[in-house]
């Protein structure tokens, strides 16, 4: 991450994430990103930790080739915090990194703890840290959807 935190200091508290390097940066960049990811990246829910919209929690459940150099990769809601899936569409997909903190455990990306939106010469690219790990791809837009997710689990 280029401008995130997710180690930050406040007070004697360690360990907090805070975006706002990246959103104070976000209005004097949002113009050289493409118009799918300037619309996600500048949300207001985006980084609104409390919002059902936000991206901290969601946890990766598929990639999927789209054909070509496109890729869809699917966000799991957590019934606590959220109430809609989220799908982003890649088009355009020049890099596509998944990089794990432990090779062997094989257990996943675990949940998002942030993610950053930056102006690429591609045309941007979207780091996705995550509990286990960080996935990075570079393309030319994105498209965000938000899907009614079922919350209904039975206890």
């Amino acid at each position: 991450m280029e401008y995130l935190n997710l180690d930050a200091q406040v007070g004697d508290l360690s360990g907090v994430l805070e975006p706002a390097r990246y959103l104070d940066h976000l209005p004097s960049i949002s113009g050289d990103l493409p118009p799918g990811a300037r619309a996600f990246a500048t949300d207001t829910d985006h980084y609104d930790f409390q919002s059902r919209r936000c991206v901290k929690d969601l946890t990766p459940r598929a990639v999927r080739s789209a054909g070509g150099e496109e890729i869809e990769v699917e966000f799991q809601h957590n019934c606590w915090k959220h109430d809609h899936d989220l799908v982003i569409r890649y088009t355009g997909v020049s890099s596509f990194i998944i990089d794990p903190t432990d090779e062997d455990r094989g257990a996943g990306l675990g949940t998002v703890i942030l993610d950053e939106i930056l102006p690429h010469r591609d045309g941007c690219s979207h780091e996705i840290a995550c509990w286990g790990g960080t996935l990075t791809i570079v393309c030319r837009d994105l498209q965000a959807i938000w899907t009614e997710a079922d919350c209904s689990s039975k206890w």
